[in-house]
């Protein structure tokens, strides 16, 4: 009998076409922070969320080949490499996480300096992070699953 990974042709279907859009809007959401609620710990959790999606509706063999875990890996510390760069900038700029790009008008998209570099960091950060956490358990889960039988 032919073992089937994932769930049904529907739901894999729905998620191949539904995962892009979900990570579009973390991004939107991180990019906006700090104009709206959000930002980039709001953003990197819905990131995680296309990425679970995409596990649980494919499975954790096959989701282990378009996410390699050195993927999350170098993901993770790069999102906190660059947000250590941006404190460690705004310090020589005269304060630790001091806004040392100039911020346009009140309400626009550039108005945040270096607001939106730390989201986007976090954004990574986050997303990276509870993904590379959700696809360990999962492992877990299928390692101790085959043990049994």
């Amino acid at each position: 009998m032919k073992q089937h990974h994932g769930m049904t042709s529907i739901v894999k279907n729905t998620a191949r076409l539904v995962s892009g859009f979900i990570a579009v809007f973390g991004l939107y959401v991180a990019l906006t922070g700090h104009l709206a609620p959000g930002g980039g710990f709001a953003g990197g959790v819905i990131l995680a969320a296309s990425g679970v999606l995409i596990v649980l509706a494919f499975g954790r063999r096959f989701s282990a080949k378009v996410i390699t875990d050195r993927a999350v890996h170098i993901a993770d510390a790069a999102g906190a490499g660059v947000f250590l760069l941006v404190a460690l900038l705004g310090f020589l700029a005269g304060a630790f996480f001091a806004n040392f790009i100039p911020t346009g008008e009140p309400h626009h998209l550039k108005s945040g300096g270096a607001i939106p570099i730390s989201n986007l960091a976090i954004f990574v950060k986050v997303g990276a992070g509870l993904l590379g956490a959700f696809m360990a358990l999962s492992a877990f889960r299928l390692t101790s699953k085959e043990s049994k039988t």
